[in-house]
């Protein structure tokens, strides 16, 4: 029999948005499969009537349900959606130890189980559930609707593919069994090191202070996490970002794999100036490549926005929530 875990939330509002008077918000927990206690913010607009269509939203990766996925599922609950933002297994407010640390498997499942969730909530509707993933998460997200048969309609903002990036380099650079192996060495270094110290070391969160000649989407990250704009005390990227070993299986694990046999609808969305633009554009190439279900599958590509305009909006309303709504209500009737 499955248990919860005690957590410790925070019930006062906390979010780097402000709290909409259209929508109810309330802390809920639930379990996976691996026993891990997640925490979560349930959304639903006021004095509907249920059953709803459901979305569960998480992400970016390294962020919490206070940050962007919060502003998504508060959003789209005012758009009639019940919605629940929660955090990832080992991050947040949620359960499990070690602390910081990631898993293609286990990060997987924890959207499973916020379907799991949504299927038994009485104001939800089992058949009409969705999910949006953000950054690392999008990735997380489409490889969920490739697994959950559930998942009616999957949208990702932004996406990483977390795999590619930690086994190949950012623009695929480091794409040689050699960098690899460095690789390899120097996180099995890394645990003995820990195992000796007694501790897990933190590989750092974005960098602060920001140098001069810092890349263009390093600035687009330190603008938001690490200014009011989207900081957030629980927020890894805010703070002291992941353990050094915390993504070391992603390094053999390859997530979308079956992406071309997923059957229900997917809609990718990116900026034509997110340096993370790639991502979107050859996660939808490979899922339409050779599929009998590429009809339901979309490529929204945004012009001058950036990775992080899609976290919150960057100020200039760049989040296609409109197209969301509609997206979600058509693969979600």
């Amino acid at each position: 029999m499955m248990t919860k875990e005690k957590l410790k939330l925070t019930e006062e509002w906390d979010k780097t948005f402000p709290k909409s008077s259209r929508v109810s918000h309330r802390k809920v927990t639930f379990v996976n499969r691996y026993g891990i206690t997640l925490a979560g913010d349930l959304y639903a607009p006021l004095n509907a009537e249920g059953p709803l269509p459901a979305i569960a939203v998480c992400g970016p990766f390294g962020a919490v349900k206070e940050q962007c996925s919060g502003l998504y599922a508060q959003t789209m609950a005012e758009r009639g959606f019940v919605t629940l933002a929660f955090d990832p297994s080992f991050t947040g407010e949620s359960g499990g130890n070690v602390r910081y640390t990631a898993s293609p498997d286990i990060n997987t499942e924890d959207f499973m189980a916020a379907v799991d969730f949504l299927s038994l909530f009485d104001g939800a509707d089992p058949e009409r559930v969705g999910i949006i993933g953000i950054c690392g998460w999008g990735g997380m997200a489409i490889n969920t609707a490739a697994l959950d048969t559930r998942v009616k309609a999957t949208a990702a903002m932004t996406m990483y593919d977390m795999t590619r990036v930690n086994a190949k380099g950012y623009f695929d650079s480091e794409d040689s069994e050699e960098k690899r192996y460095e690789k390899r060495k120097a996180l099995c270094a890394q645990r003995i090191a820990d195992l000796k110290a007694g501790t897990y070391a933190s590989a750092g969160g974005v960098v602060d202070p920001l140098p001069d000649d810092a890349p263009y989407f390093v600035k687009d990250y330190y603008d938001y996490y690490k200014t009011e704009r989207g900081y957030h005390p629980r927020s890894l990227n805010s703070n002291s970002g992941w353990n050094v070993t915390g993504c070391e299986s992603f390094l053999n694990q390859p997530i979308l794999l079956y992406s071309n046999e997923i059957r229900s609808a997917v809609l990718i969305v990116h900026g034509d100036r997110a340096h993370s633009c790639y991502f979107g554009r050859d996660a939808y190439a490979n899922m339409i490549e050779g599929s009998k279900y590429a009809e339901n599958k979309e490529l929204l590509i945004l012009p001058g926005v950036s990775h992080t305009d899609l976290y919150d909006g960057g100020g200039k309303d760049a989040i296609p929530f409109d197209k969301l709504e509609s997206f979600f209500r058509t693969h979600l009737s």
